[in-house]
């Protein structure tokens, strides 16, 4: 007798939260490579980001999303929409929460979530940076959260992640394999080069500045097999802002462009020659023409 081929599972999850909970941290480490940038700064995602974990019987797609807050700007809708649509047609749903520092707008989205016709895990992420006292305690707050599984985890060290992985898995309808098994994220290298240099500014600048940049990719152009070109501009909304990103004799912007370019020559396999220039664009996240440029529509 022939034998029976094991049948194969795959789904797609959304990661939802507020800013700063580690949503594409999560994902990076659950993936094993960079496809969502990462730092410090509330709302660093913008856009639904797919990231592709496969394995021989099982495929998981990953949808990170922006953080989950009270919008100011029309970017800030933008996001917020984007975060809300990614629930449509999911297989499952992951809402996380920071162990550290547990707050009513966390527990707003973990009860408005609820109502999701979908299995869900509540996350609870930043477990390396709470004693076990308070982390007891935050656990046992969710208790009766009626979610399938509530996983504790820390996603910067991959603690916990094998438990989710488990249960996610365990979510996961016998469907097709969506994406080849080398595929880790949808997004184009010109996306992903954009986001590295606007992770290496959100690390590098002043509290101030970060939320009102926007990176543009000019031109792409790969001049060998050893070499490609970047020519990308940074937009602020102020014209201090643009003197704090380039910095006293253009230091900070040396600092960002080789930050970047390191991380884009790990990406393309490529030495870089990377030409940043940085202008003033006022209230562009307000802007719908703005939007639609810098690939927020």
């Amino acid at each position: 007798m022939p034998e029976k081929k094991t049948p194969f599972h795959s789904g797609f999850v959304a990661i939802l939260g507020r800013p700063n909970v580690g949503k594409s941290t999560l994902m990076n480490k659950m993936i094993g490579e960079k496809v969502a940038i990462v730092s410090n700064r509330p709302q660093t995602t913008r856009n639904r980001i797919m990231g592709v974990v496969s394995h021989d019987d099982w495929q998981i797609v990953f949808l990170d999303t922006p953080g989950l807050h009270k919008p100011r700007t029309r970017l800030g809708e933008y996001m917020v929409k984007a975060a809300k649509d990614a629930t449509d047609g999911i297989d499952a749903l992951i809402v996380m929460v920071d162990a550290s520092e547990v707050g009513p707008n966390d527990r707003e989205i973990v009860e408005t979530m609820k109502k999701e016709r979908v299995p869900k895990v509540l996350v609870v992420n930043k477990t390396d940076m709470v004693a076990e006292e308070k982390l007891m305690s935050v656990l046992a707050s969710f208790n009766d959260c009626g979610y399938d599984a509530v996983v504790p985890l820390s996603a910067q060290t991959g603690k916990g992640l094998e438990e989710l992985t488990r249960v996610l898995r365990g979510f996961l309808p016998e469907g097709p394999r969506y994406f080849p098994g080398d595929m880790v994220t949808d997004q184009p290298e010109r996306v992903l080069c954009a986001e590295i240099i606007r992770e290496k500014a959100l690390r590098n600048l002043r509290e101030e500045v970060p939320h009102g940049i926007g990176v543009e990719m000019m031109a792409m152009t790969r001049l060998s097999d050893t070499l490609t070109e970047i020519q990308a501009t940074i937009y602020c909304e102020k014209a201090s802002h643009k003197g704090i990103i380039i910095g006293k004799q253009g230091a900070m912007l040396k600092t960002i462009g080789t930050q970047a370019r390191l991380d884009i020559e790990r990406l393309l396999d490529t030495k870089v020659s990377l030409k940043l220039w940085v202008k003033v664009r006022e209230d562009w996240r307000n802007r719908k023409d703005d939007l639609r440029t810098l690939g927020y529509e």
